[in-house]
């Protein structure tokens, strides 16, 4: 048995393994119900078949590797041959997993011990086709795939990109065809238009073909038009490119002002949802992708920012010591109670780094959370029933009680503190952050007071995130201990991991990814936690530097690969002749 064999039969089996699970816990059957493209695919099988084309293109890469251990300059070349042939073996092993779950299922009565194996799985599984047609059509297809993802390996570089990129397209914007139909559905825009890319349950099929092919066309020519435009703007005069800059930038903030009224209610609200993560994710990136702490205690100053704006704005008669302020008035005590929490937080941390620091903060944001539940605590805090009746945030005559009016809160507040953020980060604190990240030994040596800067980014951590823990508890009207638990600190770190460590850009992007698309598809809420994890194994293998890094972060990271393949091509070069002269 040759190496392509053998690899082909190993990978496919880890993916019939990933095939077979995400069918008995109901995952397929769920996103069935769902088109991806009306008539043509479901969003069940689409996952399917990805699970099939990605283990032939693993299993293609795995002989890649195999062939090519150490990554030398002369590395042999896969034949188009090879490809196809490992990752058809591949596709089938996946096919013949799941179609021995479709042929067992009914005989040996598998639903008694796996509720989800159900009559309409099964259907899913042999693509309508009943059992014996559809589990022989299945192997067929499933060869195809695999041998599709092993053929795609061996493509050059931006053949690869495009096919990703048209997929990748046609699925996000097949998952968010009901918010597409939505926005389009208006006066203003000729009814043609949706009618030709979207249906009432996915797209159509006109409309998958010209998002695949924009998004192939994009990907192909865009780093060429990208170089061009910037190229044009260099040639110009610096008063010029100031202009174009800031025209770009101008462009930018009229679609966000003009977004809410654009996308509707719903979609607005989803928006401010990304706005709280958004303002949190500013706060967690100073204290854990500038300054290296890894806090997994978050939670608790956004808990601090949100109890502190109801105490000062609450009309609850439970309470003792109520103080009724408006909003505008408490935020900034707010922003100081929650700014000396976080350094009453750091200050016991200072000695701790790594996974010893991750484990007391996570003890912090745990504590917060029993406190405000204590009977201790009650008559401030209200214990279990919260804390009830704040008011809404108002200027004049004008109140913030709709997503669509909150959002611009959120855009303002994220604006303010992006430009913060932005200067920090090119400041000498900033850079005495990254120091201290990098080597906090070193950093102490070169004169750094890092007692200080710990302190500091705990402190302005800790005010970031009490801005959106304060907008939280006027959106609300009501808070309770429950709604900050550790997973607000989980999905605040991920996002950052997804968007890039220490990059101010990837904090939005995160948010949009981990927040936006799992609100925006509701009815696949109960797999959060599953897609959640997922995501992050991708992103760790494929790009642990996230979607828009940090400059220094990506650097850091290729650099390191640079280095240890420079290692591997000394180690694997003939030695020179010894009996040769210098």
């Amino acid at each position: 048995m040759n190496t392509g064999t053998k690899l082909g039969l190993k990978i496919g089996l880890y993916g019939g393994i990933i095939a077979v699970y995400v069918s008995v816990i109901g995952m397929i059957e769920a996103f069935a119900e769902r088109d991806m493209i009306r008539g043509v695919v479901s969003l069940g099988h689409v996952l399917l078949f990805t699970i099939i084309v990605t283990t032939g293109y693993l299993a293609v890469r795995s002989l890649d590797q195999a062939i090519n251990p150490a990554h030398v300059e002369d590395k042999k070349k896969i034949s188009r041959g090879q490809a196809l042939f490992t990752g058809l073996i591949a596709g089938l092993v996946v096919a013949a997993m799941i179609a021995i779950l479709a042929l067992i299922a009914e005989p040996l009565k598998v639903r008694e011990v796996l509720v989800n194996v159900s009559p309409a799985l099964l259907e899913v599984l042999t693509l309508g086709q009943g059992i014996p047609t559809g589990a022989v059509l299945l192997l067929v297809l499933s060869a195809l795939l695999g041998a599709t993802g092993g053929l795609i390996f061996v493509l050059p570089p931006i053949g690869r990109k495009a096919i990703t990129s048209a997929f990748i397209w046609v699925v996000f914007l097949g998952m968010l065809s009901d918010l597409i139909r939505v926005t389009l559905s208006r006066p203003s825009i000729p009814s043609a238009i949706p009618r030709l890319l979207v249906t009432s349950n996915g797209l159509s099929v006109s409309g998958a073909v010209i998002v695949a092919v924009a998004a192939a066309l994009l990907a192909i020519y865009g780093r060429t038009w990208q170089a061009k435009a910037r190229a044009k703007i260099e040639s110009l005069p610096l008063s010029g490119q100031k202009a174009v800059r800031y025209s770009g930038w101008g462009l930018v903030l009229l679609l966000l002002v003009f977004l809410p009224g654009i996308v509707g209610r719903f979609p607005s609200e989803v928006l401010v949802n990304i706005g709280f993560y958004v303002l949190m994710g500013f706060g967690i990136n100073i204290v854990v992708g500038m300054a290296g702490m890894l806090d997994l205690g978050y939670v608790a100053f956004f808990a601090v920012g949100a109890y502190s704006m109801a105490l000062l704005t609450t009309s609850d008669a439970r309470l003792l010591g109520s103080i009724q302020m408006n909003f505008w008035t408490a935020l900034p005590i707010v922003i100081v109670i929650t700014g000396l929490a976080g350094l009453l937080v750091g200050a016991p941390v200072l000695k701790m780094r790594g996974d010893y620091l991750a484990i007391v903060t996570l003890g912090f944001g745990e504590i917060a959370r029993f406190l405000a539940l204590s009977d201790w605590f009650k008559p401030w805090l209200g214990g279990a029933q919260g804390i009830i009746k704040i008011p809404n945030i108002t200027i004049g005559n004008f109140e913030f009680i709709g997503p669509q009016q909150l959002y611009y809160l959120f855009l303002v507040a994220s604006l303010i503190v992006l430009f913060i953020s932005y200067r920090v980060k090119s400041s000498r604190v900033g850079r005495a952050w990254v120091a201290m990240r990098e080597d906090e030994d070193v950093a102490e040596a070169m004169g750094i007071n890092t007692v200080y800067y710990k302190l500091l980014a705990f402190g302005m951590g800790a005010m970031i995130a009490s801005v959106s823990g304060a907008i939280f508890a006027a959106k609300l009207g009501t808070i309770y201990p429950h709604s900050f638990n550790v997973f607000v600190s989980i999905t605040a770190l991920s996002l950052l991991i997804v968007g890039g460590m220490g990059s101010i850009p990837g904090v939005i992007v995160g948010a949009a990814v981990l927040v936006g698309l799992p609100e925006l598809l509701r009815e696949f809420s109960e797999f959060r936690f599953l897609l959640y994890g997922a995501l992050l194994i991708i992103m760790m293998i494929l790009k642990p530097e996230g979607f828009i890094p940090s400059e220094r972060r990506a650097r850091e990271l290729h650099e390191e690969d640079r280095a240890q393949d420079a290692w591997l091509k000394q180690a694997v070069t003939p030695a020179a002749n010894p009996g040769s002269s210098d």
